[in-house]
């Protein structure tokens, strides 16, 4: 039997512990909202997708994708400047979200200081794509007509200030060429746009194999340091004498001032749905590596990617003044 006096002072000591360290919930123990920001059947979309069916199994809870299409990809980064930094909202990241708020002169938040990275997860393959029916057979022949007809191409990318466009005007500005950019809200729009005549080629990333593939679509060339694995016959951009090479790397992202542990269920979680054999299988038809990086690995290499791109922008006359 515990005396008056002792219980007295296990009460007191029992209330002046924090809540946590008395009932710690589990994490999670609701949905969470995964909010990707570009178009629904993008290869974005469809690899989050796919890892997101992957982790709800782990969690025992649903991950809820929300496609914000918008605003060169940033929709994500801006919803998460008003969540809660629970781990209940996340979003996908690319290096877009990091570029935007260089082109904007009032930026609304700081891309490595405003976020939480919890994990880089895949790089994405782009190109440059013509319809199966255009006259180009080889890059040097679009731009060599790009020469020989000054601003009359109209090219597609998913947005103004993308990766995807900015490697055309480079390779505008390499050869001296110009041409009009017409931005879309994601990757599926752009290719929609290409196939019904709307625009002369498309800068995108990787959703354009299946149509390569199916011959409706020409692969002209590829962005990366090396050629795609299942274009084996596509030069890159380098090989044909432009010395432009584009990795763009992806991953998770969250809220500023997430509890270190949440992070690290999430990373556990997608780390796994990464490696399942549905998303491998979804890397390998679209031409996309597996790039795994921690938390805090992911956030210095786009600290070092922020640096660069303010060197580009300045390059291309494209920084704010």
């Amino acid at each position: 039997m515990i005396r008056p006096t002792r219980r007295a002072a296990l009460l007191g000591t029992m209330a002046a512990l924090p809540l946590p360290a008395l009932a710690q919930p589990r994490f999670p123990d609701r949905s969470i909202r995964l909010i990707v920001p570009w178009t629904a059947g993008g290869p974005a979309d469809l690899g989050f997708r796919i890892m997101a069916e992957v982790a709800s199994r782990r969690f025992g809870q649903p991950v809820v994708v929300e496609n914000r299409a918008g605003a060169a990809g940033t929709l994500g980064a801006l919803a998460l400047q008003e969540a809660r930094p629970d781990g209940y909202t996340i979003s996908q990241m690319h290096v877009g979200v990091v570029r935007q708020m260089l082109l904007n002169p009032r930026p609304p938040y700081d891309p490595i200081n405003d976020l939480s990275y919890i994990l880089q997860i895949t790089g994405f393959v782009m190109g440059l794509v013509v319809r199966a029916d255009a006259p180009w057979r080889t890059l040097d022949e679009l731009l060599a007509h790009a020469q020989a007809n000054p601003g009359r191409l109209n090219f597609g990318s998913l947005g103004t200030g993308s990766t995807q466009h900015l490697v055309v005007e480079r390779i505008g500005l390499a050869r001296n060429l110009s041409w009009t950019h017409v931005p879309y809200r994601g990757t599926a729009d752009t290719l929609r746009a290409l196939l019904g005549g709307e625009i002369d080629f498309a800068s995108e990333a990787s959703g354009w194999t299946p149509l390569v593939e199916a011959g409706q679509l020409r692969l002209l060339t590829t962005y990366g340091t090396q050629r795609a694995r299942r274009f084996p016959n596509v030069p890159t951009l380098q090989e044909q004498g432009l010395d432009i090479v584009v990795d763009s790397p992806g991953g998770l992202i969250g809220p500023r001032g997430m509890d270190p542990a949440v992070v690290a269920v999430l990373a556990d979680a997608f780390r796994a749905a990464a490696q399942d054999p549905a998303h491998l299988a979804f890397l390998e038809r679209m031409d996309q590596p597996l790039m795994l990086l921690d938390g805090a690995a992911y956030r210095e290499q786009m600290r070092r990617t922020m640096e660069e791109e303010r060197a580009l922008l300045r390059r291309l006359n494209l920084m704010p003044a």
